[in-house]
């Protein structure tokens, strides 16, 4: 079953800007499906729509077989969306947060003491039970969050850059916790995030957005294979000599574009070996001081900044 089909949905606000131009795009239900964009692509106009904040210019949105507009309040009871911004209230302790959150959606109080016990077991909460939540990190406390969202057992489960300012140790729990939503619990997943990796590693399905429109959908590895685009990486020895050679090499006219990525600079070309050879010869002929240089294989950052020209997002969907 479709958990979330959008036919044409259009968007235009009163001072004539149009957010989303017939956008068209399908969530399968059970899946973990990554919206990617960026800035100004229309990502958080659809999140305000799906979450019935926003209503649509034109388009039709069903949502589990119902249709969005005709029957709100149903929907809302279906879902639950989880913030950038932390919601929990740190002047109650993490059981009152959850029993809180249980009164909203009208759980009756049996189902809810079993459901927040299961949750609170399940999300490795229980080592601080006794501790008070302004004292939870970050990390911590973006678990209980969602913990508290997952109260009313919602169907679909929004959330908007979950992993926003963690560590990666922090990342990588969060990113478990959302697999184990997803496969115990059964819940549909939508998510926007801004790291590439983390829609490369957890979607089933992902959408690049571009101008209010979905440029592609698919799969993780369809969407590599989407793009031909050749590519090569440079790899130089710290951040001002690899900024330095970026810069130099978008003037050559030896590659169609260039990303930095962690001390390399990767550049789309339009033939590999040609260009190694090329981009090689430039580079020894400028006494360009460098630790490797390698054909790649495009990943999903490349497929980003192919299809929306993102070039200065430095493999980061940024969120508009």
């Amino acid at each position: 079953m479709r958990a979330i089909e959008i036919e044409k949905l259009v968007k235009q606000y009163k001072n004539g800007v149009k957010a989303l131009d017939h956008l068209s795009l399908a969530v399968n239900g059970g899946e973990i499906f990554s919206l990617l964009g960026p800035n100004g692509a229309g990502k958080s106009s659809l999140i305000n729509i799906l979450t019935t904040y926003y209503k649509p210019t034109s388009g039709r949105v069903t949502m589990l077989g119902r249709d969005v507009y005709k029957e709100p309040a149903w929907i809302r009871a279906q879902i639950a969306c989880v913030a950038q911004q932390i919601s929990i209230d740190a002047h109650l302790s993490l059981m009152e947060n959850m029993m809180f959150q249980s009164r909203l959606h009208k759980v009756d109080g049996q189902t809810a003491k079993k459901r927040i016990n299961v949750l609170i077991d399940s999300f490795g909460l229980a080592g601080y039970l006794k501790y008070p939540t302004a004292s939870y990190s970050g990390g911590v406390k973006r678990r209980l969050d969602i913990a508290m969202n997952m109260v009313s057992c919602p169907k679909i489960l929004f959330l908007d850059e979950p992993t926003v300012g963690m560590d990666v140790e922090s990342r990588q729990a969060m990113w478990k916790m959302l697999l184990k939503i997803r496969d115990e619990y059964g819940t549909t997943i939508f998510l926007t995030t801004h790291y590439l990796e983390e829609a490369d590693r957890l979607s089933d399905t992902i959408c690049i957005m571009k101008d209010g429109k979905a440029v592609v959908q698919g799969t993780p590895g369809s969407l590599r294979s989407y793009t031909r685009q050749d590519m090569l990486r440079i790899a130089f020895s710290g951040a001002e000599e690899t900024k330095r050679y970026k810069d130099a090499l978008d003037h050559t006219g030896l590659v169609k574009f260039t990303d930095v990525r962690n001390h390399s600079v990767f550049a789309g070309v339009d033939n590999s070996r040609a260009a190694f050879t090329a981009v090689n010869k430039w580079l020894l002929d400028h006494h360009a001081v460098f630790d490797a240089i390698e054909i790649v294989e495009p990943g999903l950052e490349d497929v980003f900044l192919a299809l929306t020209g993102s070039g200065e997002n430095r493999g980061e969907a940024q969120v508009c």
